[in-house]
């Protein structure tokens, strides 16, 4: 029907009249107890959430326990998700009671939190659920946590299952993906999640890619054809990538040609690095031509990768070759790779170490000074000039790196005998310096059996005045370090991790001035990223965040860690990856995945989180349910790859 102009406008106007005449009546008639973000910032202006979440952060197991019986289906839900982050033992047999609860998403709240536990006890448990849930994204939940608590039988239960609903079928193949870190027999396994991999759902296929690609031990050689079709065609860059990585577990003849040719043609920078991955099971000289032509790739993290493979895959003759390649790079961490490969492998090591401290003058970049010190490491004629400047450091970076890297040298099977007793005595002085990554560092090499440090330290007092002079939450990772090598020197069974002290409440008043979508832009030296926070999933980590934005504490600070394909991190008032506030916060495992753009706190263990932060280049679901997500990436995907060590966060400002 045809109208005219003005009617149009008519038109128009009175359908947005109409929408909003809908609004309002929807709003009024709003039940209590419901939030409407738009009006209300986010849920926890309800008081009963607000005690559900203090139980939890807290610890308060007697205080969330009568909650799972609560007349209310949502606080009986938020008491049992709550469950999943404390993972207290108690609270195992009135969740399992709420498998049977008549709202399925207080069932699937159970079901997670049972699957957070890890314990072998609930598996018959689950399995008896699954065989009677009827609400697909439950029965999808409990197959999931039934991987994450199976045994061998539950592994078996899990394959034989044959489920056509996507989501079902999803469920099932995550939980055959989390089965992996439980070191069974996947004979049976293999085969069914190769089958998955054709499966029209992409969720299937990306848990069925990442099983093949993390489950140690696989020969998949007998699916090479099956995997290397999902590489190359896959419509989903996640999927094709984690297959590219299962190829390494694969031997073919073809291999090596197919490979190549993902490397040249592949347009997702992460299938790419992926595929130089899975040449870890070729010779060298096979490879060879592929990897030199990866150093040059146009994404800093297939160069970097290629340069990480050609140090564990190159032979003495291509020293010289090396050497020539560093010096043509203008990529500095791809430079210190190879720097750090031709000390290891070069015959004339003054040349080499001649090339490093020219570049460590030339460099005002304290990652790269730091860099050319690990490479510098790389043989025992360097480790004069590590020592130097790891004494005169006034820069953490500089330091902690040439520590680790003197650390990894002792650790080496070549070790010069006659250099023993130096080094010993150049820990004890680091340790006794009192510097944490300092203690965290050396400490660790102390308790090696090979080394026999036992028998350099007749005294061990120096260790035990670390010790007392570390402080709980802000130094737990070095506390950790150093209390298992006083245990070990002393001939003591290892003791338990130390719990952090409840620190720091959640600062409810600021939690309810945030909107559920809250949006914080990062300024970096390479662009724009704007966050949106997870406030309802993660309260006490968001609150932290803000706070800590909203003083300034994030700004001028580098991205100290950049693992290609993994993670950027942040939020270190070190830059060492060391580096902490005087409090820790606990961890809210929220039933949330990591995907590209996601972001979670960093940790020394569960509820010792503190200030820094990563985001994720790509699915990681090994970190699910280990590390807190509480905001995701909603602009700036592009810049999250141009990333590199270094970089500044220039200001973190809350929108």
């Amino acid at each position: 029907m045809l109208f005219s102009v003005s009617s149009g406008r008519r038109f128009i106007f009175m359908k947005y009249y109409y929408f909003l005449l809908i609004y309002l009546f929807c709003t009024s008639c709003h039940k209590p107890g419901q939030q409407s973000s738009s009006l209300s910032g986010n849920k926890f202006n309800d008081a009963t959430l607000r005690a559900i979440y203090t139980a939890q952060d807290e610890w308060q197991t007697s205080t969330l326990l009568p909650y799972l019986s609560h007349t209310d289906a949502r606080y009986r839900q938020e008491a049992a998700q709550a469950f999943a982050s404390v993972q207290d033992s108690q609270a195992i047999a009135p969740l399992t009671s709420l498998l049977t609860d008549p709202e399925p998403n207080v069932r699937r709240a159970a079901a997670y939190a049972l699957g957070q536990t890890g314990k072998h006890a609930v598996e018959e448990t689950l399995l008896a659920a699954i065989e009677k849930e009827p609400a697909v994204a439950v029965k999808a939940e409990l197959l999931e946590a039934l991987g994450k608590c199976a045994t061998q039988k539950g592994l078996e239960a899990l394959v034989k299952f044959d489920f056509s609903d996507p989501i079902v079928q999803a469920g099932q193949a995550w939980g055959i993906y989390r089965t992996h870190s439980r070191q069974l027999q996947y004979e049976t396994a293999i085969p069914k999640v190769v089958s998955l991999l054709s499966t029209p759902n992409p969720e299937t296929r990306l848990a069925a890619s990442h099983f093949l690609a993390r489950t140690s031990k696989l020969d998949l050689t007998p699916h090479t054809a099956a995997i290397l079709t999902a590489v190359q065609i896959d419509p989903t860059p996640e999927v094709r990538m984690a297959a590219a990585l299962a190829l390494s577990k694969a031997k073919s003849v073809n291999l090596l040609e197919e490979l190549a040719g993902i490397i040249e043609t592949e347009p997702d920078y992460r299938v790419r690095l992926n595929a130089l991955r899975a040449f870890n099971n070729l010779e060298w000289l096979q490879v060879k031509p592929i990897v030199w032509r990866a150093l040059s790739d146009k994404n800093i993290n297939v160069a970097l990768t290629a340069a990480e493979l050609i140090s564990t895959k190159a032979t003495p003759e291509a020293a010289p070759e090396l050497l020539q390649k560093a010096e043509q790079t203008l990529r500095w961490r791809v430079r210190a790779n190879l720097l750090a490969t031709a000390m290891k492998l070069h015959p004339d090591k003054k040349q080499v170490l001649s090339s490093i401290q020219e570049r460590y003058q030339q460099t005002n970049n304290v990652y790269e000074k730091a860099a050319l010190l690990s490479a510098a490491a790389k043989d025992i004629a360097g480790a004069n000039l590590v020592e130097q400047e790891i004494i005169a450091a006034q820069i953490p970076v500089i330091r902690t790196y040439g520590i680790e890297a003197l650390a990894q040298l002792r650790s080496e099977k070549t070790f010069p005998a006659k250099q023993k007793k130096h080094f010993a005595s150049l820990f004890q002085r680091v340790i006794s310096s009192g510097d944490i990554a300092a203690v965290g560092i050396t400490a660790g090499v102390l308790r090696q059996p090979e080394l026999n440090f036992k028998a350099e330290y007749a005294d061990i007092r120096f260790l035990k005045e670390a010790l007392n002079k570390l402080v709980l939450p802000r130094d737990n990772e070095a506390y950790q370090e150093i209390s298992k090598t006083v245990a070990y020197l002393e001939g003591k069974p290892e003791p338990a991790a130390p719990q952090n002290p409840f620190s720091h409440a959640i600062d409810w008043t600021l939690v309810q001035s945030i909107p559920a979508d809250q949006k914080v832009s990062i300024q970096t030296t390479r662009g724009e990223l704007v966050l949106q926070l997870f406030v309802e999933q993660a309260p006490g980590t968001v609150a932290n965040f803000v706070q800590l934005a909203h003083t300034g504490f994030f700004n001028n600070k580098n991205f100290h860690r950049v693992v290609p394909n993994f993670v950027i991190q942040g939020g270190d008032p070190r830059g060492d990856g060391w580096g902490g506030t005087d409090y820790a916060i606990r961890s809210e495992f929220a039933n949330l995945r990591y995907r590209e753009g996601f972001v979670g706190m960093a940790s020394a263990g569960k509820d010792t989180e503190s200030c820094q932060w990563f985001i994720t280049h790509s699915p990681t679901p090994h970190l699910d349910g280990r590390y807190s997500i509480f905001a995701k990436v909603v602009k700036g995907l592009e810049v999250l790859p141009l990333l590199e060590v270094g970089d500044k966060i220039m200001e973190v400002k809350i929108l």
